[in-house]
């Protein structure tokens, strides 16, 4: 009787905190927005409300008032679908991304435009070809190599880059961009130009994922690059089979699958494979090294904490990383559709009804700051379980590289971030420069 008791008052303080959480946003977002448009115009409101603290707020408010917020309106047009529903919960989150029969990946459509005809198993719903194809991958990718051949390559080029920098770095392009690519070139296997294949990868990722407008130029574009992109690996896996070796790399284990008879691993199969992966690889790493220093050098005395543990070698290192990410995600929504009438949150008093064929955003973002499940939320902590971050994705889909994301981010970030004084280079140059695209492509530092 007193756990229950003590369990009731608890949770009544959770829900008047988030209730005052919601509050304090909601004046925020009207005192922020009232100001931004009295001196920009309707035009200067985008920008404020696409900010990660602005996000925050926002997601704030429906944690607290809507939580889960049905709309008729489509938000999405680059996939089918009837509405939108905005999921900010941390439970439910989680439980729509754990739901496959009643939430469909929608990136079927736009991935089979990419390959010129075949899916990738990020597009796919539960059934053989997704088993095939996933199991044969992680053939390829096997878990050791990450400790054994990703991460010690990643964590040496990325200390010789900086160590040659002479206190001077543009860090996307010279380091961020960088070592994904040469991950790509020396794991993977597929070689390349690395300005036109972090370029590839960096619009086809946006086309698949962030172009929920559905932008015709954009579209073109990313028809362009594919088309380029298969040529070029149709090309490589036809050398490398010409002229096999014995590397460890992705590549050439998808071959010996093939000559194996494994299913899935003809010369198209293989080739879908690598470009999906690739894809993936390099825009999700550069871009979620970017957001976590940025959010760090608007820390400063969490900057110096990371730091110290940076220089010291520790493991505690890649806890400032998580929990930058969790403040400045590069993905702060997932997004499935339902494939039927159903629910969210059943018997619960936030529970909504979702109609079929509308988009579901799981905002992780919001998740990530409930109280229900995050204690003390806007701390920034380094003694949180991993289990607290929802930054590759969830269930089924969560991102296949993943294990590598978690080894070669802080790997990459290390030695910059151990670096004396490390701070923005002047003016506009030290802020991120996205360059019209959602992806960064300049962030100069400057450090002594």
């Amino acid at each position: 009787m007193l756990d229950r008791l003590t369990g009731s008052i608890a949770a009544a303080g959770r829900c008047v905190m988030m209730l005052g959480d919601g509050i304090v946003a909601l004046g925020w977002l009207i005192g922020k927005g009232g100001s931004a448009f009295a001196s920009g115009g309707k035009a200067a409101l985008p920008p404020l409300l696409t900010a990660p603290e602005a996000q925050q707020k926002v997601f704030a408010v429906l944690r607290a008032f809507w939580p889960n917020l049905s709309l008729k309106a489509a938000v999405v047009k680059a996939y089918d679908n009837s509405g939108t529903v905005v999921v900010t919960r941390h439970e439910d989150c989680i439980d729509v991304l754990n739901r496959d029969a009643d939430f469909e990946v929608v990136y079927g459509p736009r991935m089979r435009k990419l390959t010129a005809g075949e899916n990738f198993f990020l597009g796919m719903q539960p059934g053989w070809p997704y088993t095939r194809d996933t199991s044969a991958m992680r053939l390829a990718a096997r878990a050791p190599d990450v400790s054994d051949v990703v991460l010690p390559r990643a964590a040496s080029l990325a200390e010789e880059i900086v160590a040659r920098s002479e206190g001077r770095i543009d860090a996307v392009p010279q380091l961020f961009r960088h070592v994904p690519w040469d991950m790509t070139d020396s794991y993977f296997g597929t070689g390349g130009n690395a300005e036109q294949m972090q370029d590839w990868a960096t619009v086809l990722f946006w086309y698949l994922f962030e172009d929920l407008a559905a932008d015709p130029d954009l579209d073109a574009k990313a028809m362009r690059y594919a088309a380029e992109l298969r040529d070029y690996l149709d090309t490589a896996i036809a050398a490398r089979k010409a002229a096999p070796d014995t590397r460890p790399q992705i590549l050439n284990r998808c071959l010996d699958l093939q000559a194996a008879g494994t299913p899935g691993m003809d010369d198209l199969g293989i080739r879908n494979n690598m470009l999906g992966l690739l894809i993936g690889a390099i825009p999700t790493i550069s871009k979620a090294c970017c957001l976590a220093l940025d959010e760090l050098l608007n820390r400063p005395e969490d900057l110096r904490r990371a730091q110290r543990a940076a220089a010291e070698q520790s493991p505690q290192f890649e806890q400032f990383v998580w929990e930058a990410l969790r403040f400045n995600p590069h993905n702060p929504v997932i997004y499935r559709r339902a494939l039927h009438d159903t629910v969210v949150a059943r018997s619960t008093l936030r529970q909504a009804r979702v109609r079929k064929g509308q988009i579901v955003f799981a905002a992780t973002a919001s998740a990530m700051f409930d109280r229900y499940r995050i204690a003390a939320p806007h701390d920034f902590r380094t003694d949180r379980s991993w289990d607290s971050y929802i930054i590759w994705g969830y269930g089924m889909h969560t991102c296949f590289g993943a294990a590598i994301n978690k080894a070669v981010i802080p790997a990459i970030l290390r030695p910059l971030i151990a670096q004396p004084k490390l701070r923005r280079a002047e003016g506009a140059a030290g802020q991120i420069d996205r360059g019209g695209t959602p992806h960064p492509q300049h962030f100069h530092l400057r450090f002594d």
